[in-house]
């Protein structure tokens, strides 16, 4: 048997599988072992064939045996991969096929572990302490105290236990891998489960071993996440960060808040599975809303700044587990499943920080993006006074934008965490409400400056009669509403960001400033040398469609605190427009886009009507 399967041996004399049992579910302890077998089958299956061991090959045979039992117990869930593992064994029965066999064994441990749900690390930080104390308690008297298996007992044993100081062995194992093995065994050898260790320890143990051949560590390690750690060879390791650091990888274990609050999200999706096949559908839906907004949400803006693609698929995968929830259908299974592996796949990068170059750019994309919209309102509104000559209420506008500016400042210093979870979404969601209103107020108020060049020949001495003290509260408080959002946003996007470089949100946020300024001055020249009519319609229509937008963000900002509901349909997504496949946003904004073209439909016929009976007079 290859030494990659000794590494159990005494490992697995202190777990037992009535510990597992304890712990998850019954369809999760099946789906654990059928991926633990196909590992073993992944990475002992090509030494058997190199050894012609008749031995070894009938122990892969039995593997092979075992995990198609596995998949054939795991129903209908499963019914899909058994056809690939008859075909794993269909080959190992037949001795040949040495590099496909491990191959196709990896890719279906990837499936397997999506299609469960499956935690592939643990789910609190290891303890290396406890670990060294169970492995003196339970492991020494086979490998030895300092894990060499350099005892007299050792050559008597087959297979020979495992010599954790061996790079070449423990170049190719994984935590993850250990930890299988404590928790299930190896089927048909001498390595039986104890009913004595919990997760944690076992979590705990599984770390241990990895440090038995590493020295002192003398330096803070490189930033990586217990998902990546649980899941990479030492050997991984060395490429991804170099030799020097991976003593300190194995020997210092991240405390990553970030990894920490996704784990939490985790266990809340997992809560909420349980509670939906318990019938509980109010809890179930309780469950993952509490996982949304305690867990992914405090992430989120830093998630969003890695892979905006990958949040945007976690967001649906909420929505989409709630809606199962409160329907009480069947699909959370499916879905909560899904949601989990999202969540391990975001767990992945977590520990990893940017530099300050990509940062830096991350920095300007970032404020380009939050802030387009908004410069556009505010440099219309200049351009608009600019060209009604009232420039004294200019600065109106300005310290509109810029008091939005100093709350979003505000919500940077005081931190994040003041302003996490259903405050964060609760308060994004009523401020795009807002602005919709203050924004639908300043394109009637455009258009209605517009349709006076029509009947009044001094157009500019009646807009300015019109800008009264209750326009100027008006026009503060649109460039206020309209910056206000945004600036609330980007604050909590660089907060996160900063926590990798502050260097670089410095320097993104000093060049996105400058371009910023560049757009809006330049559209502000562009604005004064439009005709009036042109500058008034586009100014309107760049109001409608912002106003439009923001109704989407907001309503669904308060679905996702669960103050509204779901009313999913077919449509597609784009969140940077707003736009999300449910009835609850799409109507309210076919309606108000609809406003201003049946606006000017009625005025066009009501000037007819006017025409048709001048003429008849």
């Amino acid at each position: 048997m290859n030494r990659v399967v000794s590494v159990a041996l005494c490992l697995v004399l202190a777990v037992p599988l009535s510990a597992v049992a304890g712990e998850v579910g019954a369809d999760e302890r099946t789906w654990h072992r059928l991926v633990g077998i196909l590992q073993y089958l992944e990475a002992d299956y090509p030494a058997a064939i190199e050894s012609q061991s008749a031995f070894e090959l009938a122990e892969q045979k039995s593997f092979a045996a075992e995990a198609v039992d596995a998949a054939q117990g795991l129903g209908a869930a499963a019914a899909v991969f058994v056809p690939r593992v008859k075909a794993i064994q269909a080959r190992v029965d037949q001795s040949r096929d040495a590099e496909g066999v491990s191959r196709d064994c990896g890719a279906l441990v990837e499936d397997l572990v999506l299609a469960g749900g499956l935690a592939r690390s643990p789910r609190h930080p290891p303890d290396l302490k406890l670990g060294e104390k169970l492995f003196q308690t339970n492991c020494a008297a086979c490998h030895g105290a300092d894990g060499s298996a350099n005892l007299p007992i050792a050559a008597t044993m087959e297979p020979q236990p495992a010599n954790f100081r061996d790079a070449e062995l423990m170049g190719g194992l994984t935590p993850y891998k250990a930890f299988n093995t404590t928790s299930f065994g190896v089927p048909g050898t001498a390595m039986p489960a104890y009913p004595t260790l919990s997760e944690d320890e076992r979590w705990s143990l599984a770390f241990f071993v990895f440090t038995l051949r590493q020295p002192p560590c003398e330096s803070p390690p490189p930033r990586a996440s217990l998902e990546r750690l649980a899941n990479t060879t030492d050997d991984e390791l060395v490429k991804s960060f170099g030799a020097e650091h991976l003593a300190c990888l194995r020997r210092e274990l991240p405390q990553v808040d970030e990894e920490r609050s996704l784990m939490i999200a985790r266990d809340g999706v997992q809560e909420a599975l349980r509670q939906g096949a318990a019938g509980n559908a109010a809890g179930a839906k309780a469950a993952l809303l509490d996982a949304y907004l305690n867990g992914l949400e405090p992430v989120e803006p830093k998630l969003s700044s890695r892979d905006s693609a990958l949040v945007l698929k976690l967001e649906q995968g909420f929505l989409n587990a709630r809606l199962a929830a409160e329907n009480g259908s069947p699909r959370l299974q499916d879905e909560g499943r899904e949601l989990v592996s999202l969540l391990d796949q975001a767990r992945r990068g977590s520990g990893t920080a940017a530099d300050l170059v990509s940062t830096l750019w991350l920095t300007v994309f970032i404020l380009l993006r939050e802030g387009f919209e908004a410069t556009i309102i505010v440099a219309a509104l200049l351009a608009a006074l600019k060209k009604m000559k009232a420039t004294e209420h200019v600065r109106v506008v300005h310290a509109g934008w810029m008091s939005a500016l100093v709350v979003g400042a505000g919500a940077y210093l005081l931190g994040r965490h003041l302003l996490a979870g259903a405050q964060r979404e609760w308060l994004e969601g009523v401020a795009a409400l807002v602005a919709v209103g203050m924004l639908v107020y300043a394109a009637m108020w455009l258009n209605a400056r517009s349709n006076m060049s029509q009947f009044m020949g001094e157009l500019r001495q009646k807009m300015q009669g019109a800008l009264g003290r209750g326009s100027m509260v008006g026009l503060f408080l649109i460039a206020f509403t309209a910056v206000l959002r945004e600036s609330f946003e980007t604050a909590i996007f660089l907060q996160g960001l900063a926590l990798d470089s502050p260097e670089g949100v410095a320097w993104g946020s000093l060049v996105g400033v400058v371009a910023l300024a560049i757009l809006v001055l330049f559209i502000n020249r562009l604005g004064f040398r439009l005709p009036m009519k042109t500058l008034f319609n586009v100014s309107t229509g760049v109001l409608v469609v912002t106003a439009v937008m923001l109704l989407g963000k907001g309503l669904h900002s308060l679905q996702e605190v669960g103050a509204l509901p779901l009313v999913p349909v077919r449509f597609f997504t784009l969140d940077l427009l707003g736009i999300y496949p449910d009835l609850v946003s799409l109507l309210p904004q076919a309606l108000l886009a609809a406003a201003p073209v049946a606006l000017v439909l009625l005025r066009r016929r009501a000037r007819a009507d006017r025409v048709t009976e001048v003429s008849a007079s």
